[in-house]
This record gives structure tokens, sequence and C-alpha cells, in this order.
């Protein structure tokens, strides 16, 4: 049985993205078979693994709303062990086109049960918003990563989404957890970073990752190659990085 993890955070610019692509291809190195899927309409995940978004013929979008099935739209990635479910800017109109519809939080994971058994990981990439497509990526998954951005305003919106989490555990999924809070663009050399790392760590104690994520050249530079971080630059920080929460994340998962 797989486990499927959402990455998630209504405030944009964190790095969930970034997170979502690189800890997806990490896992994929690490020789674990990993999904990811693209719920952000910007595509960014999509783009990042050198999918061009406007040539694809279906996306999540018709999984989602039944009218393809996921195995008919997965790809296949340059890096192995690692397929994505695309999307594209069309899947903004499905919020609007589920609305009225009964069960409207739970279409995702409809989509996905069918292939949920090919895979030991799903990492999907949510849109920085809370709503319906957001809504139903927690409804799917078994637990959700947080990236924080290591500056002033990183626990801004955090109680809102740490909320919503909660009424989805209630109403929708009681099996939702939080796999952990991560800390991102992180400069060892700020005082103020280091700060905010102490704080986050004081307040929500082991639910924070141990590996930091560095601000790091290579890393901001991959998704304009079409590559993720271990395919652009191994040696890189970044790589280093994201393999080191990779690892991370199997060993917590061993223990369970």
């Amino acid at each position: 049985m797989s486990k499927i993890i959402s990455v998630a955070n209504q405030k944009g610019g964190v790095g969930k993205t970034t997170t979502a692509v690189n800890l997806s291809s990490s896992l994929a190195v690490l020789e674990k078979k990993v999904l990811l899927v693209d719920c952000d309409p910007q595509a960014n995940a999509t783009s990042g693994l050198g999918i061009d978004p406007d040539a694809l013929q279906k996306s999540v979008y018709e999984c989602i709303l039944g009218q393809a099935n996921v195995s008919d739209v997965i790809m296949e990635t340059d890096t192995p062990n690692l397929w994505l479910l695309p999307t594209r800017i069309d899947l903004v109109g499905a919020e609007v086109e589920l609305i009225n519809e009964k069960g409207r939080e739970s279409f995702l994971a409809r989509a996905l049960e069918p292939v949920r058994d090919d895979y030991d990981f799903i990492i999907i990439d949510c849109s920085p918003s809370l709503g319906l497509i957001t809504i139903n990526a927690l409804t799917a998954s078994d637990s959700v990563i947080i990236p924080i951005q290591s500056e002033y305003f990183a626990l801004e919106g955090l109680g809102k989404l740490l909320n919503t989490v909660r009424i989805v555990q209630t109403r929708l999924n009681p099996k939702l957890t939080i796999e952990g809070l991560l800390i991102t663009m992180y400069d060892n050399r700020l005082r103020l970073a280091r700060q905010v790392v102490e704080d986050v760590r004081g307040h929500f104690k082991q639910l924070v990752f141990n590996t930091l994520i560095y601000r790091n050249t290579k890393l901001a530079e991959a998704p304009s190659y079409g590559k993720s971080i271990i395919m652009h630059d191994a040696s890189s920080t970044g790589a280093i990085n994201y393999l080191n929460l990779a690892q991370e994340i199997l060993t917590r998962n061993s223990k369970n």
C-alpha cells in the first residue's frame, strides 16, 4: 500500500512546488516508485519536469471530473522510478464545476484509487490556496508536508492551514496526519533565519523535520531547465538537502 502525501501551504513562495518536485525525485533515486500529482493550475511541477502544459491532451483536470482514467494520463519522466500526473491552467475551472456535486471533496481520491497500489509514494503538489482542489488533495492524502519559509512572516497563515487540516480530519479524512513542517530557503548567515527555526521547533517540537532546505542557486535555476535538482546537479546543496529529507521521511515511516 502506497502513502499519499500532499505538499500544501496557502502562502505562496514558500518552496511548495520545489519541495514536491525534488522530494519526489529524491524518493525515486532512493529506489521508491513515485507518482507526482500536479494539482496547482500554475502547472509549475509539470513544466519543472520538462513537460509543456500547453501541449497536453489530457491532464489531472479530466481525471478529477471522471472524463479520463489516471492510468491513461500518467507520463514517464527523465528520472527513473518517477512518473507525473500533469496539469494545465484549465484545472482552475474544476472548482466551479465541482461546487454543486455530491461528495465534491473526494473526486481526486476516487480518481487515484485504481493506481494507488502501483506506487510506494504519491506526492501531491497543491495550489497556494485552501480551495476545493486543495481540499480534494487533503482528503485523498495520508499526510501533509507544510513548507515554511525561514523569514519574518514564516508563521503567517499557518493557523488557518492547520485549522483546515483539522476540519478535513474531522469531516472528510480521519486518517490524515501532519507528516512534518519543513523549513525552506534557509540562510544560516542570517540571525533572523536562525531565530525562525528556533521558534518553529520550540512551538511544534517533533513535527518539524530535522532537515533544512538551504537557499541554493542551483535549486532555484533547475526548473528553468525542466529538471529536478537531482537531474540538474546531484552534488549541489539543494540535491543533498532533498535527499536527506527523503531519507528522513523513509526512516520516519519505517517506524510506523
